[in-house]
């Protein structure tokens, strides 16, 4: 899936199903469809499997911002 479709079949404030990837001081990395976004303030195992909504996308960037759902 290319980052236009993804942006295009989502928009702020949907859930979705992703994998922790990475945990840092400030948040989670989580990879949903083949994308990872930036979990603010979330502290999850690597590997977890959480659902999270959609903050903000930013198709410039190619990124986006998530919170536990």
């Amino acid at each position: 899936m290319s980052w236009q479709d993804f942006a295009a079949r989502h928009q702020v404030g949907d859930v979705i199903e992703g994998v922790v990837t990475r945990e840092v001081p400030f948040g989670s990395f989580v990879e949903a469809e083949g994308f990872t976004g930036l979990a603010h303030q979330q502290s999850w195992p690597v590997g977890t499997r959480v659902s999270v909504r959609i903050l903000a996308i930013d198709s410039e960037n190619q990124r986006f911002s998530l919170a536990a759902a």
